[in-house]
């Protein structure tokens, strides 16, 4: 039988190998053996709350606090009550947090010399000035959590007073250099320097800012790398469902939607198993899929769900409304949601405000958004902010009666949502140069734009917006004309009349090539090989004569 030491020197190994499921049970056998020391009950308490044990691992964290009360050492007591302090705020017991935060500073004055936990408990403070509102304010105290790292080289604390400053610059609108200071945090991450949990606070929080931001490159690189630094824990829970939460976020935007709510699922179920910040964007993403799909109202239960985690689920529950016909509420809702939120958030909500504020006929409205995204473009030009910033340009444009300038803007992010594989809006962009060309009396290329689209979001499943092309289009539908537009059943007829592609090109005012098309759209929707084939459907369905 392996002695209580052996055990120790299991846990410890296990530890340094970042296999956390076997450090927990090697600790665990240890202390029931013999106890452990106050530095492998913190150990422990780790390795418990990053396998999603909070329960054990807050209670073990506790009696490694008393233990080095015990031993003397109040600046290690007092970092395991500023931890104790920051896992209970994610764990939402406001209460608890503080009483722990307020022990722990109380400890810290009582020191004979200043250390890094003196830092490390600025962070809290921070935070709370920056989610408070009060961001120039936090920034102030992270800088001084930098000081106080660099002095005493702690590379843990200088690491999350920097993401700190990085996130309160994005969120004063210095985007460029916010982004640069989280790239800077991230070469220690990546380059593991850092303590286990820093590293999941740093990963998952420079992901959400990069998203923030429409920075989806670098959201897709520190993803990867995300991804990566969980598959080598597989026995990880905590940052894991946020890992799962971010994936769901690109796969939406990449249109892989089923992939989508795969992982948006695991996110849940790793919410449950011990990740709870993974909670808003698990059921967010999935609000996301289900709303593009039609699903109005489960993708309004899965929004409030996002919100009931302390987030507000926005611009996604006004799309809702705006999706039903009440565009009225959806404009209340995304203006006073754009009015009350951090700069950086607000741009984030710009391209469904435009959107809101054109479908309520407010244009003056709709213009001052669209040149705000302009202005960001400018300032910040990745390639997803210029292509909302072009395609909230060109849809306001159309509005004020100028669709020949519109085409310009238009055609841009038509372009740009291509490279970057964006399928959805790509499609909806194109539905606007489709309208551009019609209102300019170019009806064969606004045919064509209509129909490129309708195929890219059957492919999606987006029903919703393939009845607005429909509607465009002018289906005929529900008829003995199924699933054909009304220049289909035109062709149709023609064709059903003997007419060559030639003929049918002059009658209907079309060249020879948009006849083929429509000829070839027409077997594909019906079935169908051959003229004959489709002269026989004509006949048989009364649309012949």
């Amino acid at each position: 039988m392996a002695s209580p030491k052996a055990g120790l020197d299991l846990g410890r190994s296990a530890y340094e190998e970042h296999r956390w499921g076997d450090a927990f049970e090697h600790l665990v056998t240890a202390n029931a053996e013999g106890g452990l020391p106050a530095a492998d009950l913190e150990r422990l308490a780790t390795a418990a709350m990053l396998t999603g044990q909070s329960t054990f691992g807050i209670d073990t964290l506790t009696r490694s606090h008393e233990e080095f009360l015990v031993m003397g050492d109040a600046a290690s007591a007092a970092r395991c009550a500023g931890w104790l302090g920051l896992f209970l705020i994610n764990q939402g017991e406001m209460a608890r947090s503080a009483g722990w935060l307020l022990r722990a500073r109380r400890l810290v004055e009582e020191l004979d010399e200043p250390g890094p936990v003196e830092g490390f408990l600025l962070i809290p403070d921070a935070l709370g000035k920056l989610y408070g509102g009060d961001v120039e304010g936090a920034a102030v105290i992270f800088g001084r959590a930098f000081d106080i790292g660099t002095r005493f080289r702690d590379k843990d604390l200088v690491s999350l007073a920097q993401l700190g400053q990085g996130q309160a610059k994005i969120m004063l609108g210095q985007t460029v250099q916010g982004l640069g200071l989280l790239d800077e945090v991230m070469v220690a991450v990546t380059a593991g320097e850092l303590s286990p949990v820093p590293s999941g606070i740093i990963y998952c929080a420079v992901i959400g800012a990069c998203h923030l931001v429409f920075d989806v490159h670098r959201a897709l690189e520190w993803t990867a790398a995300l991804d990566h630094w969980c598959a080598g824990r597989p026995d990880m829970v905590l940052f894991s469902g946020q890992c799962q939460s971010h994936r769901a976020q690109l796969y939406v935007l990449h249109g892989q939607w089923p992939d989508a709510l795969a992982a948006a699922g695991l996110a849940l179920d790793r919410a449950a198993r011990g990740d709870p910040q993974s909670v808003y964007g698990g059921f967010y993403q999935q609000g996301e899929v289900q709303r593009l799909r039609g699903e109005l109202d489960a993708a309004e239960t899965s929004y409030r769900e996002a919100g009931n985690s302390g987030y507000e689920p926005q611009p996604g529950l006004a799309l809702i409304h705006l999706a039903r016909g009440d565009s009225l509420l959806a404009q209340g809702q995304i203006r006073r949601a754009a009015a009350t939120t951090d700069l950086a958030s607000r741009h984030q909500l710009l391209p469904a405000l435009v959107d809101i504020e054109l479908a309520t006929g407010d244009i003056a409205a709709a213009r001052s958004g669209a040149e705000e995204l302009k202005a960001l473009a400018e300032a910040f030009p990745v390639p997803m902010v210029q292509a909302h910033a072009c395609q909230a340009d060109g849809a306001v444009l159309l509005e004020e009666g100028d669709p020949a300038g519109a085409l310009k803007p238009l055609r841009r992010a038509w372009t740009t949502w291509r490279s970057l594989d964006v399928p959805f809006e790509a499609a909806r962009c194109r539905i606007l140069v489709g309208r551009a060309c019609r209102l300019l009396g170019d009806e064969d290329s606004a045919l064509m734009d209509f129909e490129a689209a309708r195929r890219d979001l059957l492919d999606l499943g987006a029903k919703p917006a393939v009845a607005a092309v429909d509607s465009l289009l002018g289906v005929v539908s529900p008829g003995p004309a199924g699933p054909l537009t009304r220049r289909e059943v035109e062709v149709l007829r023609l064709v059903a009349a003997g007419k060559t592609n030639r003929a049918v090109a002059v009658e209907l005012y079309l060249s020879e090539k948009t006849v083929a098309r429509h000829l070839s759209n027409i077997f594909l929707k019906l079935g169908l090989s051959s003229r004959t084939a489709a002269t026989a459907y004509a006949y048989d369905h009364g649309l012949a004569g």
